[in-house]
C-alpha cells in the first residue's frame, strides 16, 4: 500500500487533534473574488459549486487569501492556507486535505435476499494549489481509497485505489474591462449545471473527474462557460493506471444570468440555460452495447426568493443509439420553505421529478432519459434508483436543533413512466426482468440524514434509508432493503 503511506504522512502531519475557528464577524477579510474581479459574477453561482464556511467540495474553488494577514489566523492549520513563496506574497501555495472514515451497511444487497453487506471505507486526500501572480495557477490533488468488510464482491476502483492523481490542471485568468475570463486544462472536477445531471459524486471514495479544457467569461450579471472533457478511467493500483477514457466525451456550453432582485422583492435567483453533447462508443441499454450520441438542451432556475429556496430544471434529450433515435425528457422541481425568519427555522419542502422511459429494449424510439454523471444518491442512498423511467414525489422536512446540527427526513414515492421498460439503478443498469412486470409502482423510500458540524473542518454524518419494494420490483423477484451509514470527515 505504497500510496496509503504517502498520503497518510502528507495529511496527518498537518492535522492537529482539535481545531477552532473564530466567528466570521471577528475575522478581518480581504477581497475574495472567485473570478479575480471584485465586480464579477456572484461566486455562489459561477459554476464551481457552493462554498460554505470557506470550504468547497472542489478544493480549488476556495479562496484563502485572507490568511495572508496573521491576525486572521486562529490555529496552527491556518498558515497552511497561505504559504508565500516570494517576499510580497504574489506567489503562494495553499495546502488542503481530507481524512474520511466511513461505514456502510446494506441489507439484501442488489435487492436480492442475501447476507447483508458491510463496507469499511477510508479516504485520504492531499492537495496543493499554487498561485503565480494573479493570473496563473496550478493545482494537484492526490487521493487514496481503501475498503474492507463483508460481502464486498469486486469493489470498483472509485472505492479501492492505492493512489490516484485525482486532479491536476493549470489555469490562466485575466480581466478585460469588467469581464473576468479564464481557461483551464487538465484533469478536473466539473459541476456547472443541475446537480442531478452533473456532480463531483462525493459519495465515492475517489471523486469523479474529467480531462480536457474549460473556458469561461464572467461579468456582473451574466456568464458563459464552454468545455470539452473526457472522463477519467480509474485503475485500482498506482497513479500510472488512471487514464483518459477514450470511449466517452462530454462537451457543451452553459450560460448564467442573474435574475433582477426587484422582480420578486429581494430574491437571489439565477437562470442557467445549457446545451451539451455526450458521446459514448460503448453505450448500453437492454443488454445491447453500441454507439450512443445524446444532446441536451435545457435550463435551470435556482436560488432564494424570500423564505423559498428553489431548484427547477428541465431538459430535452435527443440523438441516436445504435439504430434508435433518442427522444427523452427530464423535469426536476425542488423547493423548500423556511418557517420563520431565523436561518435555523425549520424548512418544509417537496421535490417532484419526471424522467421519461421506454424503448430501452429496442422498441421504437429510445425515451429513456439519462444523466451524464449526476448526483446518484438523490433518489436512493443505496444507489438503487436513477432519473430514467422514473416519476418521484418526495415531501421532506429539515430541522436544526442547534447551530451545528441539521437533520433532514424524507418520504419518497416512485413509479415508472413506462411499464414496458425496466427499473434502472444509479449506474444505468436495469433490474433484470422488471420490464416484463405490468405494474407502475417501484418503491416507497423513507430517508433520514443528520449532519453534525463540530467545526467548519470536522463533521459527522449519519444516514438511514428503508426502501420498501413495490410490485414493479417484487414481482420480478426483488426485495426491500435497509441502508445505514456513518462517517467522520476532517478537512483542512
Amino acid at each position: 500500500m505504497r500510496g496509503s503511506s504517502v498520503l497518510a504522512v502528507a495529511c496527518m502531519t498537518a492535522l492537529p487533534a482539535t481545531a477552532q475557528t473564530a466567528p466570521p464577524s471577528e475575522r478581518k477579510e480581504v477581497p475574495a473574488p472567485a473570478t479575480l474581479s471584485v465586480i464579477g459574477y456572484p461566486a455562489a453561482a459561477n459554476g464551481d459549486g457552493a462554498t460554505v464556511a470557506g470550504y468547497n467540495l472542489s478544493r480549488w474553488a476556495e479562496d484563502w487569501r485572507k490568511m495572508r494577514l496573521p491576525e486572521n489566523r486562529d490555529d496552527p492549520i491556518d498558515p497552511l492556507k497561505f504559504l508565500p513563496i516570494d517576499s510580497n506574497g504574489d506567489v503562494y501555495v495553499t495546502l488542503s486535505g481530507e481524512v474520511r472514515l466511513r461505514v456502510n451497511h446494506t441489507t439484501n444487497p442488489n435487492l436480492r435476499e442475501s447476507r447483508a453487506q458491510r463496507q469499511d471505507i477510508n479516504r485520504l486526500v492531499a492537495a496543493a494549489d499554487v498561485h503565480v501572480g494573479p493570473h496563473l495557477r496550478g493545482f494537484v490533488e492526490l487521493a487514496h481509497g481503501g475498503i474492507s468488510g463483508v460481502e464486498l464482491g469486486a469493489p470498483a476502483a472509485t472505492l479501492r485505489n492505492d493512489i490516484v492523481v485525482q486532479q491536476s490542471f493549470v489555469d490562466v485568468t485575466a480581466t478585460v474591462g469588467e469581464v473576468a475570463i479564464g481557461a483551464r486544462y487538465g484533469r478536473q472536477e466539473f459541476a456547472d449545471g443541475p446537480n442531478l445531471l452533473v456532480s463531483s459524486r462525493d459519495n465515492n471514495t475517489i471523486r469523479y473527474t474529467l480531462n480536457g479544457w474549460r473556458a469561461w467569461a464572467r461579468g456582473r450579471t451574466m456568464r458563459v462557460d464552454l468545455f470539452d472533457l473526457k472522463p477519467t478511467q480509474y485503475g485500482d493500483l498506482g497513479a500510472e493506471d488512471d487514464v483518459i477514457d477514450p470511449a466517452r466525451r462530454f462537451s457543451g456550453i452553459t450560460a448564467g444570468f442573474v435574475v433582477p432582485t426587484a422582480w420578486l422583492g429581494g430574491s437571489k435567483l439565477y437562470f442557467d440555460p445549457f446545451f451539451w453533447r455526450r458521446r459514448n462508443d460503448v453505450g448500453a441499454w437492454g443488454g445491447r452495447i453500441g454507439l450512443a450520441e445524446r444532446f441536451y438542451l435545457g435550463t435551470r432556475l435556482w436560488g432564494d426568493a424570500g423564505r423559498w429556496t428553489l431548484d427547477w430544471s428541465v431538459n430535452h434529450q435527443w440523438g441516436s443509439y445504435i439504430n434508435q433515435s433518442v427522444d427523452a425528457w427530464q423535469v426536476f422541481l425542488a423547493q423548500t420553505y423556511r418557517i420563520g425568519a431565523s436561518p435555523r427555522a425549520p424548512r418544509i419542502g417537496v421535490h417532484v421529478d419526471f424522467a421519461s422511459g421506454g424503448g430501452g429494449y429496442g422498441d421504437g424510439k429510445l425515451r429513456n432519459a439519462y444523466a451524464p454523471f449526476g448526483n446518484n444518491i438523490y433518489y436512493s442512498y443505496q444507489l438503487f434508483l436513477t432519473p430514467s423511467n422514473l416519476i418521484a414525489v418526495a415531501p421532506n422536512v429539515t430541522v436544526s436543533p442547534t447551530s451545528k446540527l441539521r437533520v433532514t427526513g424524507e418520504y419518497m414515492l416512485t413509479w415508472r413512466d413506462d411499464v414496458r421498460d425496466a427499473v434502472y439503478r444509479a449506474n444505468g443498469q436495469p433490474f433484470a426482468g422488471t420490464q416484463r412486470v405490468p405494474d407502475a409502482k417501484i418503491a416507497d423510500v423513507w430517508r433520514l440524514q443528520a449532519v453534525w458540524t463540530l467545526t467548519p473542518r470536522l463533521s459527522v454524518t449519519g444516514r438511514y434509508e428503508h426502501l420498501a419494494a413495490g410490485p414493479a420490483l417484487t414481482k420480478a423477484g426483488y426485495r426491500s432493503s435497509d441502508f445505514l451509514a456513518g462517517w467522520v470527515s476532517f478537512r483542512f
